[in-house]
């Protein structure tokens, strides 16, 4: 291929916009030539920050995928729930797919975007960034080295952190699991996923603990507001949830970009504080229509024995995840950024600094994982090579299986057995058995 590839956005929301931005940093590698998005503020600044002609504006992505094919990459950003109609009808029309996680809320739409791509011959990359960070792949190269011997457990924290789980998942568009999907898979999709790269097997049963604990209206203190710029000042003030307190301190810190371009597009005082009054944004964190799970737990079990476990939890402070692998040899632990090698034979505790001044965040592109995510499947595209792309569309439906059967396990109590719906074909969809 000759020149940059290009890209049709359809969702200029905030990973939308990320993707998007990859090109103007590396306008050799990319293009952004067309958009579709419904919001009007956003869907104008995208067009004026990529120079992009009316013709090539759209309100709807139907409206972008009616014409003839504009682009090599459609890049899917719309919302959980509207990933598989726009995937099918790109790669009918020969797009190659970039699409953001998670594939669907559910198996049979997972199994449908496979059955796409594959169908129409285009390549599909889905976007668990962590696999591309230059943290996870020092990581792998420890593991795959041997140095720590033959991975007998792992333990794995997702610590979401008090303030992201307020934001996008109590008040925000991730917060009802029947709107969007369940916590595990539109957040945490991204761990196990990674733990099924880390670990390099497949999953074998999976088991899995968790509630919605705290952010309910039974933990509201007693003469709160439903909004917080209602709220007395004495309960406001004593509370790390107010939204008045986090978004206008964002603004004064002159923070425009997350999470406040999430909650509004005017970033003046009455601007965001408009929005606090009457978007979701402003909503008292115990007085939301929330459903998803705040904690959770799950344990897997791999081919050949091989453990770990999954702690995903809101009540943190922000920072990277972290890792335990134990070894046959050694113990490695990592926090997103360091790796620290304690080996057995020597007794001596080797330290390796990824050198990403990060905590792993989407403030941060994910310690480089977004930009990792673009080049690799920029380059594949360019060259042709679907080999580039670490998240493909089999290794991505396996662990959205991982996600479906751990999300049964906890709505049941029981053991989940994977083994049937990893070897059910595409066209009949079949839950994994329960274990007794």
């Amino acid at each position: 291929m000759s020149g940059p590839v290009s890209l049709l956005i359809l969702g200029a929301g905030s990973r939308g916009q990320t993707y998007a931005d990859y090109t103007l940093a590396h306008p050799a590698e990319g293009v952004v030539v067309a958009v579709a998005e419904l919001d009007d503020v956003r869907r104008a600044a995208f067009a004026e920050r990529h120079g992009l002609p009316p013709e090539r504006v759209f309100t709807d992505w139907r409206d972008a995928l009616n014409h003839p094919k504009l682009a090599d990459v459609a890049v899917i950003a719309t919302q959980d729930a509207d990933h598989v109609a726009p995937v099918e009808a790109a790669a009918a029309l020969g797009y190659h797919l970039l699409l953001e996680k998670p594939m669907a809320p559910d198996e049979e739409g997972c199994r449908r975007i496979v059955a796409a791509a594959e169908q129409h011959g285009v390549m599909l990359g889905v976007c668990h960034v962590l696999r591309y960070t230059a943290y996870t792949q020092a990581l792998k190269a420890v593991l795959d080295a041997g140095t720590i011997g033959e991975i007998v457990s792992v333990e794995h924290l997702e610590p979401v952190g008090y303030w992201h789980q307020a934001h996008s998942f109590v008040r925000g568009h991730w917060r009802n699991s029947q709107e969007s999907s369940p916590m595990l898979l539109a957040k945490s999709c991204h761990d196990l996923d990674w733990l099924r790269y880390i670990v390099g097997l497949p999953c074998q049963r999976v088991s899995s603990f968790g509630s919605l604990k705290h952010f309910r209206r039974e933990a509201q203190p007693p003469g709160a507001a439903d909004r917080c710029l209602d709220c007395p000042p004495e309960i406001e003030n004593a509370c790390p949830y107010s939204a008045k307190r986090y978004y206008l301190g964002q603004l004064e810190a002159g923070n425009t970009g997350w999470p406040l371009n999430v909650i509004t597009s005017d970033f003046t005082l009455e601007g965001v504080t408009a929005a606090l009054r009457d978007g979701p944004y402003g909503r008292c964190v115990y007085a939301c229509d929330n459903d998803v799970v705040d904690h959770q737990v799950v344990n897997f079990e791999f081919t050949g024995g091989v453990t770990a476990s999954f702690t995903m939890t809101a009540f943190t402070r922000a920072r990277g995840r972290e890792t335990r692998i134990f070894g046959t040899r050694g113990e490695l632990y990592g926090d997103s950024q360091k790796l620290e090698v304690y080996d057995f034979l020597t007794g001596e505790t080797t330290v390796t600094d990824t050198d990403v001044a990060s905590d792993g965040s989407i403030l941060s592109g994910h310690g480089g994982g977004d930009d990792g995510l673009m080049a690799a499947f920029l380059a594949a595209v360019d060259q042709n090579d679907p080999g580039l792309i670490l998240s493909g569309p089999q290794e991505t439906l396996e662990s959205h299986l991982m996600v479906f059967a751990a999300e049964r396990a906890r709505g049941t109590g029981q053991v989940v057995n994977l083994s049937e719906a990893r070897e059910q074909s595409g066209s009949a969809l079949t839950a994994p058995s329960i274990l007794g």
